[in-house]
């Protein structure tokens, strides 16, 4: 499979309440995969968002065409975990791409994703803020000492052999992804922690490629007290149970 490319790569944007920077990120999204000449869907998985972030899909979807643009809603949050599943059920291609759909995520590292994944013929390709010239912008000191000390801390505890264990840029083989998600039990923050760490555990290959993180342009930060509460509570049941 690694020999002959990417095959078609299924891109899902879990989305809430991000009517501003859904056009942009779908447009730097479209530009990457036709400039690199790569076969790709995007699926967007709103769940119910009040600000309008459905319309702004449905027009997406007329723009760019329902066989690259696929609006698959849910009638509200749900979580993380579930909507992966969610948008999984519809996406025909060989390798799945998680992202943000926030701008923190520039779709120009994807095709470097795919080069690594050919290079190695890994599982998992995960996009690294730690390595490398991987950095964050844009951030309070608060937040990158939270991010930096719950890196450190799942290090320690958990010695997942990845070096960026909370971020959410991924690449996936469909089938990987699919046996993750059904061992996963976490939800927000501790989830895409998790995921790693199974890997881990079932012998998954990762690769992992340096990423700029930008923090969002338009709305809130989801990340607050009680996610921070949930990663600990997260990561000390991974560390009892793994």
């Amino acid at each position: 499979m690694a020999a002959r490319g990417p095959g078609r790569v299924s891109v899902l944007l879990p989305t809430y309440n991000e009517r501003d920077n859904l056009p942009l990120v779908v447009w730097l999204l479209v530009r990457t995969f036709n400039d690199s000449g790569i076969d790709f869907e995007i699926i967007i998985i709103d769940d119910g968002s009040p600000d309008g972030t459905q319309e702004v899909a449905q027009q997406l979807e007329k723009i760019y065409g329902s066989d690259k643009i696929l609006l698959r809603p849910r009638a509200r949050k749900l979580g993380l975990g579930t909507a992966y599943i969610h948008g999984m059920k519809y996406a025909t291609g060989n390798f799945i791409v998680i992202m943000d759909a926030d701008l923190s995520h520039h779709p120009k590292f994807i095709p470097e994703f795919i080069r690594k994944q050919k290079e190695g013929n890994f599982d998992i390709v995960s996009g690294t803020r730690y390595k490398g010239n991987g950095g964050v912008y844009g951030w309070d000191l608060k937040r990158k000492l939270i991010s930096r000390g719950a890196n450190f801390l799942t290090q320690v505890l958990l010695r997942p052999g990845a070096s960026d264990l909370t971020g959410s840029f991924r690449l996936y083989r469909k089938e990987v992804l699919e046996k993750l998600i059904e061992r996963c039990v976490s939800k927000g923050y501790v989830f895409q922690m998790e995921m790693i760490v199974r890997a881990r555990q079932l012998g998954f290959t990762i690769g992992e490629v340096p990423i700029s993180f930008v923090d969002r342009v338009y709305g809130e930060s989801k990340l607050g007290g009680n996610e921070i509460v949930s990663f600990l509570k997260g990561l000390l049941t991974l560390f009892a149970t793994t």
